[in-house]
């Protein structure tokens, strides 16, 4: 696929398999501002039509090891329902839906729904969703924004509960193995 780049949170997620193979990844850093930032910084230098967002996930939905294209994001750490708002809906913000649909690439993968959030999730998310991450809604906006495809495929590492943390770590490199595979059916 031309046009395309190719964007990741961490270097951890990678373990260096694509540099080794000579592969361009963008690494956003952790959280939401750091992936807006990124994503619009990658878009402008590269002019890519379509960023590839690879990385990992927890889930108690999907089982670990497990490859999921992502659907829709959702947002689910915004809350402003003390004002009236619905928990995962930004107030005042009429241009963009709580809910971001992404146009499926991977027939052959299952389909989730995303919660993003400033957090590293080990408990049942605000919003119904599938799996948790803490970038892809912000990149799915800034996306959205600049009439850029997004295409992403989490790496199901945990079950964002009480071990998620030991289990991502543990997870990373057959994750990196996993999404490297997969990139290559892409290119």
């Amino acid at each position: 696929m031309s046009n395309l780049a190719l964007i990741m949170a961490l270097p951890n997620e990678s373990k260096g398999l694509f540099e080794a193979q000579g592969i361009n990844v963008h690494y956003s850093g952790i959280g939401k501002v750091n992936a807006a930032f990124k994503a619009f910084e990658v878009i402008q230098k590269t002019g890519c039509k379509t960023l590839l967002n690879l990385g990992t996930a927890g889930s108690s939905h999907f089982n670990a090891h497990d490859l999921i294209e992502v659907s829709q994001f959702v947002q689910r750490d915004m809350d402003v329902s003390p004002l009236g708002f619905e928990v995962g809906v930004t107030p005042m913000d009429q241009d963009y839906p709580a809910a971001i649909e992404l146009e499926a690439f991977f027939e052959h993968l299952p389909k989730g729904i995303c919660g993003t959030g400033d957090s590293f999730e080990t408990g049942s998310a605000k919003v119904p969703c599938h799996l948790v991450d803490m970038e892809g809604y912000a990149l799915a906006k800034v996306c959205k924004k600049l009439g850029v495809r997004l295409i992403s495929v989490k790496y199901i590492t945990d079950g964002a509960n009480e071990t998620a943390h030991l289990d991502w770590e543990e997870n990373l490199l057959l994750g990196a193995k996993k999404l490297l595979d997969l990139y290559r059916m892409v290119k």
